[in-house]
């Protein structure tokens, strides 16, 4: 079974900064380019950030230059490092592979207030 434990949201000002971490199973995260994707209420989920096993990363458009992913092969643990926020950052995010999604975690809410 997929193992996805996404933590670190929270509530922040504009201008602020939070730093996600997820924890994976070493049997998806081992193989697999990971994601960092984002779901506001009323909106579908978007995927803002994507890192390879070699460590190429590739951003939306919203977040380039705010958010820096990063990925620990000996943790099996993926991270988002977002910097700069914006109201319209506010979200569940979530992590999971890129390709071949079974199943999510629970997420964890970000909320940026202006």
């Amino acid at each position: 079974q997929v193992q996805l434990v996404e933590s670190g949201g929270g509530l922040v000002q504009a201008g602020g900064s939070l730093a996600l971490s997820c924890a994976t199973s070493g049997s998806i995260f081992r193989f697999n380019a990971m994601g960092w994707y984002r779901q506001a209420p009323g909106k579908q989920r978007e995927l803002v950030a994507r890192i390879t096993t070699a460590g190429t990363t590739n951003y939306a458009d919203s977040v380039k230059g705010r958010f820096t992913i990063s990925r620990d092969n000996a943790k099996n643990t993926v991270y988002l490092q977002m910097n700069s926020l914006k109201p319209e950052d506010t979200a569940v995010y979530y992590c999971n592979v890129i390709r071949g999604i079974t199943s999510w975690g629970q997420g964890t809410q970000v909320t940026v207030s202006s």
